[in-house]
């Protein structure tokens, strides 16, 4: 039942004939009325700190652009790159992978697609290929550090790797990963990304300064950026999760901005990108199910029996395991599971695990890349595409990213089989 379920929510989702928060709360219903699983197991598989994560950073970042500091942004990076919208897509991609790196991926996208639709808007060119490109760099960059993506927090705190450990074995392949992504990117929309002279030299002329139409609340925006960015640096070491670390920034600068204004604190809150909240709700029970019922688990054991124990080839498996179940369900459910099955492997007498950890932490989260909603960060940047009246299509998308999303697992099975095979 959990599978018929998931599978018919999975081909209602890619249709596109319902909308996929309709879908994924009304399977996550479906599981609880036909027993699946009881309310209070659907309700445990929630990942609440995800949730609280991203509606900490969108009242942030609702309130910060009130001040025109996006604008501002825009402005100075396009006049950076003189205005050129290749040039500008590769500068917007590389600034989303450096933030994703040392953010998390969702809180740079919530930052930098406000950015891209602004500058986009004043050369006049189609926004998708900017938004797919940031959506594939935020996942590039979130699997080269330990903070960047949570399958990589997961495993770092299971088998003790610190933030050096992931630094020195993952962030130069990630780095080329990107690099040929990107360019692969511009190759298929090169014939999109053109502007006009005049629109060019409109946007040269402009003064960046005067977009910033509140400054005494972008100083106070700023001041909480700052905290909430070191919250989230130090969170680990302070015992916090994610969550807490933006939700006290989003408290705090409600706090010292708007606590007394209901209109502004109505206008804040209705701007949280409540579609992917609730349909990341639904997600999480519809893998929930999964993972209760044994079929997670199970899939996952078969596979690793297909190895018989050789250290190469299971390797390799967990790595296109990884990236095919990441492209398709949430990862953190199937990193979740995956971590204890590895450290079993090790008691069977597997001696060296090294290179199972780096295959998953990649397979995770690169796999992420693959659809639409294979990872947090990307039903984000469509749901705030939607919002602005760009609908980003799951098949067309799939059709560009699923291809570089197993370009680069690939090129990562040749980085792990000459590091450490």
């Amino acid at each position: 039942m959990a599978v018929v379920i998931f599978v018919l929510a999975y081909a209602l989702i890619i249709s596109e004939k319902i909308h996929r928060t309709v879908v994924a709360l009304a399977g996550a219903v479906l599981m609880i009325l036909f027993g699946v699983l009881s309310q209070e197991m659907a309700i445990s598989h929630i990942d609440f700190n995800t949730l609280g994560l991203l509606i900490g950073m969108m009242i942030i970042v609702n309130i910060t652009s009130e001040t025109g500091l996006f604008n501002y942004l825009a402005i100075w990076a396009a006049q950076k790159v003189k205005a050129k919208p290749i040039a500008l897509l590769m500068a917007l991609a590389g600034i989303t992978m450096c933030c994703s790196a040392l953010l998390d991926n969702v809180t740079t996208v919530l930052l930098t697609v406000p950015i891209t639709f602004s500058i986009t808007a004043q050369l006049k060119v189609d926004v998708k290929p900017f938004l797919i490109a940031q959506i594939l760099a935020s996942n590039i960059g979130g699997s080269a550090t330990l903070i960047g993506d949570p399958p990589n927090i997961m495993i770092g705190s299971a088998v003790g790797l610190d933030f050096m450990s992931f630094i020195t074995n993952l962030s130069a392949i990630c780095f080329l990963i990107f690099i040929i992504t990107a360019l692969l990117i511009v190759l298929v929309y090169h014939k999109k990304l053109h502007t006009t002279e005049e629109l060019k030299a409109k946007v040269m002329h402009l003064n960046a300064r005067n977009q910033i139409s509140n400054p005494k609340l972008l100083k106070k925006c700023l001041f909480v950026l700052v905290i909430t960015i070191s919250l989230f640096v130090m969170h680990s070491a302070l015992h916090l999760q994610t969550a807490t670390a933006a939700l006290t920034g989003a408290s705090l600068l409600m706090l010292i901005t708007i606590s007394t204004n209901e209109v502004m604190l109505t206008k804040v809150l209705s701007k949280v990108e409540w579609l992917a909240i609730f349909f990341f709700a639904g997600l999480f029970v519809l893998v929930g199910a999964l993972v209760e019922t044994g079929v997670i688990n199970m899939l996952a054991a078969e596979a690793m029996k297909i190895t018989q124990g050789n250290l190469t080839s299971t390797t390799m498996l967990v790595l296109w395991i990884s990236a095919i179940s990441s492209a398709f369900i949430d990862n953190i459910p199937f990193v979740a599971t995956l971590i204890p099955l590895i450290k079993d492997m090790g008691a069977m007498g597997m001696t060296d695990l090294t290179p199972l950890w780096w295959a998953l932490s990649l397979g995770a989260c690169l796999g992420g890349n693959g659809t639409l909603i294979g990872a947090s960060a990307n039903v984000v940047v469509a749901s705030m595409a939607a919002q602005r009246g760009q609908q980003i299509s799951f098949i067309k998308f799939m059709m560009i990213a699923f291809p570089l999303m197993i370009l680069s697992i690939i090129i990562s099975s040749v980085y792990i089989y000459f590091r450490y095979l």
